[in-house]
C-alpha cells in the first residue's frame, strides 16, 4: 500500500525582559518538515507502525523491527531502514518511558551505541527523523528497540510511531 508521510517539529518561543523604558523581546522560531514520498530510497518510506502500549511497573519489551510488528492492516512489518521514531509518554504516567538499550540484538540507529537510552518523562515526546537513507535495521542481530518502564511503582502508557522502508 502506498505511504506518504510528513514529519514536522517546531519551536515558537518569545522571551521578554523589562528594561528602563518598556520591554525587550526576543522571538525564536525554529521549524523543520520532512516529507517522505512512497518508496524505499532517500526521502521515501513504505512502512509505518503505530500503537498505544502499556508497560507494567518495572516492565520492559523489545519491539522487533524485523518481523514481529504488524501494520494497521495486519501485515507483518520487516523494517530494513528506519526513517523516524516518535514516542509520546502519557501525561498521567508516574514514571519515564525509556527507549533503547536492548541487552542483545539492539537496534542502535540514532542512539550511538546499544547501551544508550533516552528517557521520556510523563507528558513528554521524543522525535527523531532521518531525511536520507535511514538507520539500518539488521534482522536477528540489530533489530530490537527496547522500551522500559523506568520504575517499579506504576505502569506507563505510551504511543509510538515508526516509519521506515522494507529495503
Amino acid at each position: 500500500m502506498p505511504l506518504t508521510a510528513r514529519i514536522s517539529a517546531q519551536i515558537d518561543a518569545t522571551e521578554t525582559a523589562a528594561i528602563d523604558f518598556g520591554s525587550k523581546t526576543s522571538k525564536i522560531q525554529a521549524a523543520i518538515a520532512i516529507a517522505l514520498a512512497n518508496g524505499t530510497a532517500a526521502g521515501q518510506a513504505d512502512m509505518i507502525f503505530s500503537d498505544e502500549r502499556t508497560l507494567a511497573a518495572s516492565a520492559t519489551e523489545n519491539l522487533d523491527l524485523a518481523g514481529s510488528l504488524a501494520g494497521a492492516f495486519g501485515a507483518t512489518l520487516t523494517f530494513a531502514k528506519v526513517k523516524a521514531i516518535m514516542v509520546i509518554a502519557d501525561a498521567g504516567n508516574t514514571n519515564d518511558v525509556v527507549i533503547g538499550g536492548a541487552a542483545s540484538n539492539a537496534f542502535v540507529g540514532p542512539f550511538g551505541a546499544n547501551t544508550h537510552t533516552v528517557a521520556v518523562e510523563p507528558g513528554g515526546v521524543f522525535l527523531i527523523a532521518h531525511s536520507g537513507a535511514g538507520w539500518t535495521v539488521t534482522a536477528a542481530t540489530g533489530d530490537l528497540l527496547k522500551m522500559t518502564n523506568s520504575a517499579g511503582t506504576t505502569g506507563v502508557t505510551y504511543k509510538i510511531v515508526i516509519i521506515g522502508t522494507s529495503v
